[in-house]
């Protein structure tokens, strides 16, 4: 439990950009209490977006720790400690990622289908033979790294929208954005990956 003191810290942090740009300063000259102020400040919305991420809450849990050592060990790389919370987020959002990655490979080798729907699912009931399989993973490779050559906030929406199949509502309370926001984001990630892939057959379908 915070105490009252913590929570007042907590509160101007997530309102005052300026105030945790300047916990971020003390925190790279090692002062272990500025960076405890930036856990108190930033957990529990990183949480929020984790669980909406993963649908796992103890997956969530040890992505947040994996971030928050992540985050201690390259704090001092930041030259414009206002743009913290973003660094962090794109923290997050990799290894919330990563994770899901490594996860639906871990199902797939067990012979199981996975929850989620990627972008190049086959239809339900279609059997691949070998080479087929070999093409639509090289495919799913290739698009992945396409996607995330877009900018951060656009390769998000599009990965939780079509790989997580987060509603816009969810998507947006993730991201503290609005709903408008998010159909913006989706609209142009979307064109732009049109853009990048126009010269392949079929181009993109991402419904």
């Amino acid at each position: 439990m915070f105490t009252n003191k913590e929570k007042e810290i907590k509160l101007m942090a997530e309102l005052d950009y300026e105030y945790i740009a300047g916990l971020v300063k003390k925190a790279q000259k090692g002062n272990s209490d500025a960076f405890a102020e930036i856990y108190a400040a930033t957990y529990q919305k990183q949480y929020k977006f984790t669980y909406q991420y993963v649908k796992d809450a103890y997956l969530a849990q040890d992505i947040l720790q994996e971030v928050y050592i992540l985050v201690l060990k390259n704090i001092t790389k930041i030259k414009n400690p206002r743009l913290f919370i973003s660094w962090l987020n794109q923290i997050n959002f990799r290894i919330c990622l990563n994770a899901c990655k490594k996860r639906s490979q871990q199902v797939q080798e067990l012979g199981q289908t996975a929850d989620g729907k990627s972008l190049a699912d086959v239809q339900a009931g279609e059997s691949l033979n070998p080479e087929q399989e070999f093409a639509r993973k090289n495919a799913n490779e290739e698009l992945m790294e396409k996607i995330l050559s877009l900018p951060p906030h656009e390769s998000q929406v599009i990965i939780m929208k079509y790989y997580n199949e987060m509603k816009l509502e969810e998507i947006a309370s993730a991201m503290d954005i609005s709903r408008s926001t998010v159909k913006r984001y989706l609209a142009h990630g979307r064109a732009s990956l049109e853009k990048i892939l126009g010269e392949q057959k079929g181009g993109i379908n991402i419904g």
